[in-house]
This record gives structure tokens, C-alpha cells and sequence, in this order.
């Protein structure tokens, strides 16, 4: 990472209340969990963005608000305006090949079909930091639910439970 730049933190989700705490906007749960209860996000770059530190690193926050399938257009708008690196990048996103509420880092790579990464990819490269948690696939709940509603289906009180422990124990440096 460049220390003398700030680092952009993205948590993918959709916008609007219709797909809050559902299991594709596990990226938007996450930057409310860092930010806290009395931040104020303000919109810019197609985003809500908050600013702060964390671990003596100057942050930036972001949750685009572009759709999950067209988040990259918010990434490169966000990093091209603060001339963020692309080694200070880190995303955070759901992932249904992970069990609920496990949690992967990783640097760089394909999308395994993610759309939210298909689309900062094509906007700004691949080789960033991915932070993926864990909202498991419907067969691990013996449902037979189409992956495209599971992810935009809401967590039970349990699943976000697990979430919530999860994002509150990661490491994100």
C-alpha cells in the first residue's frame, strides 16, 4: 500500500431500503459495522462515502449506489477524484461458495461470476484486496431457491448474527 494515500474501502451491496440486510448487500453491513453508529455519510462519485482512520491509516469508506452490476463506474470515479493506487484498494463483498458467515481475504483474481467484481475489474484492473464473506448457497439450507433470489433474499436473525460476528472480527490491514 501507498502510505501516503488514503486507503478506499468498498462495500458492494445494492441501494435502497428494499435490499437492506439481504445477503448481496453484506458490503454495505459491513462499512455501517466500521463506521459506526454516528458517522454521516454524505453522497459523492455515485457513492456514500464517510472518511476517517482506522488502525492509523486514513480511510475512505464507499457504498456505491450504482447497482451491484455497475458498481465499478462509482469505484473508478471515487478513485480517479481522491488518485487512489489500486494497491489501496480493498472490497468487500458476499460470497456463495463460502459457508455463512466464514470470511476470506485474498489479492487479485477472477470473479467467480461475482457481477459487483465483474465490473471494477473491467473499470479499474483486478489485482486489488477482496475481503469475501461467506453467505452460503441455498443447498446449504436444503432450498432449492434460485441463486439470484437467495443473494437478494433478507438473513435470518441467526445468519446475520454470524455476520455480524464475522465483520466484527476482521482484519482488514
Amino acid at each position: 500500500m501507498q502510505e501516503n494515500k488514503p486507503i478506499l474501502i468498498v462495500g458492494l451491496g445494492n441501494p435502497g431500503p428494499e435490499y437492506a440486510m439481504t445477503r448481496h448487500n453484506v458490503g454495505f453491513i459491513a462499512l455501517d459495522w466500521f463506521a459506526g453508529d454516528d458517522c454521516s455519510w454524505k453522497s459523492e462519485k455515485n457513492a456514500l462515502t464517510t472518511k476517517g482512520e482506522m488502525n492509523g491509516h486514513s480511510v475512505i469508506l464507499a457504498k456505491p449506489q450504482t447497482y451491484m452490476n455497475d458498481s465499478g463506474r462509482a469505484v473508478l470515479a471515487l478513485m480517479t477524484f481522491y488518485k487512489i493506487p489500486l494497491e489501496n484498494l480493498i472490497v468487500i463483498h458476499d460470497d456463495m461458495d463460502l459457508k455463512n458467515g466464514q470470511a476470506r481475504t485474498k489479492q487479485g483474481g477472477g470473479s467467480a461470476g461475482h457481477n459487483g467484481i465483474k465490473s471494477i475489474d473491467a473499470a479499474v484492473g483486478n489485482d486489488y484486496k477482496r475481503i469475501r464473506i461467506g453467505i452460503g448457497h441455498p443447498r446449504d439450507f436444503e432450498s432449492m431457491m434460485d441463486p439470484a433470489d437467495w443473494v437478494l433474499g433478507k438473513f435470518t436473525d441467526s445468519q446475520i448474527q454470524e455476520i455480524k460476528k464475522t465483520i466484527s472480527e476482521l482484519s482488514l490491514f
